[in-house]
């Protein structure tokens, strides 16, 4: 049950109401974005609603207990502040929405009808559809440690104590061609093995995706040149002559720390857990009782 102000709910007395729907984005860069289905710029809490960028939403769904719910909020690229390269960039890939219902007359009468994230956002051509998800959703996330054979630390943080800014595990390149959104060859990596930078962070340090990064799917050597495959395609396009930077990767296995990285003391995994194997092997008589290794 929301609980109204007192304003508003005199105002939705009288029958003849002056009500518009208004969206603010919080971005995972800290830009904040309003926008609203009526015909003019609402503002409020500093923030200004822009009006006329061609926002739809579905009906909000409530349900009872924990499912999480869901509305969809569909629009074209309208707005100055809207960008393909930005939804492509994963800008607003998990950003916190408020959703209001504000008498556009007065934007002192207003209450807010529901918190979120955006998830799921699918684009065609100038359109997207963006999936708004309730608090609920965060519940179903895991959290804490699991106790699993694999590191559970990213390469380089405080729990695992790599320094990637060692020449040892960073290197620097410049692109020769780039054959696909994904796929390019380098020169300035001959000195690293092919496979040194295999689950990687590739990070651009010039060029039109300038400050952005992507994971390493593959990364070959043939002589002086490095072919490097990304696993997702980058927001703009790669061409000759854009600078980078890549850290090597980690498969996050006990022997790779130890052997690549000289880590083992740090390693955030359980490598000796017994294997489901030997969880549920059975005893039977005249065979040798094994124990596992470590």
């Amino acid at each position: 049950m929301k609980s109204l102000p007192p304003s508003l709910q005199d105002h939705l007395a009288l029958g003849a109401t002056t009500l518009a729907w208004c969206w603010r984005v919080r971005r995972n860069d800290g830009a904040i974005l309003g926008f609203t289905d009526h015909d003019r710029d609402l503002a409020f809490d500093g923030t200004t609603f822009e009006a006329a960028t061609g926002f739809t939403a579905s009906e909000i769904k409530d349900a009872l207990g924990l499912s999480v719910d869901n509305l969809e909020v569909s629009s074209a690229l309208k707005s100055d502040r809207l960008s393909e390269d930005d939804l492509a960039a994963g800008l607003y890939d998990d950003a916190a929405v408020e959703i209001w219902r504000v008498n556009w007359a007065d934007t002192n009468q207003r209450v807010l009808m529901r918190s979120g994230s955006l998830g799921e956002v699918r684009r065609s051509g100038a359109a997207f559809t963006a999936e708004v998800r309730g608090l609920a959703h965060y519940l179903q996330q895991p959290n804490g440690r699991l106790f699993q054979a694999g590191c559970d630390a990213d390469l380089g943080d405080a729990r695992c104590g790599v320094d990637l800014a060692n020449s040892a595990w960073r290197g620097t390149g410049i692109i020769i061609a780039a054959s696909s959104p994904r796929l390019l060859t380098a020169s300035g990596l001959s000195g690293f093995v092919a496979g040194w930078f295999t689950r990687g962070l590739l990070t651009f340090t010039a060029g039109a995706n300038a400050g952005r990064a992507q994971e390493v799917k593959r990364h070959v050597l043939a002589g002086e040149v490095a072919t490097i495959e990304l696993w997702q395609p980058m927001a703009r396009a790669m061409a000759a002559g854009d600078a980078f930077t890549v850290t090597a990767g980690c498969d996050k296995q006990f022997a790779t720390c130890r052997a690549k990285f000289a880590n083992a003391a740090s390693f955030r995994g359980f490598p000796h857990m017994p294997g489901s194997d030997y969880v549920l092997a059975v005893a039977r008589p005249g065979e040798p009782v094994t124990t596992p290794k470590g």
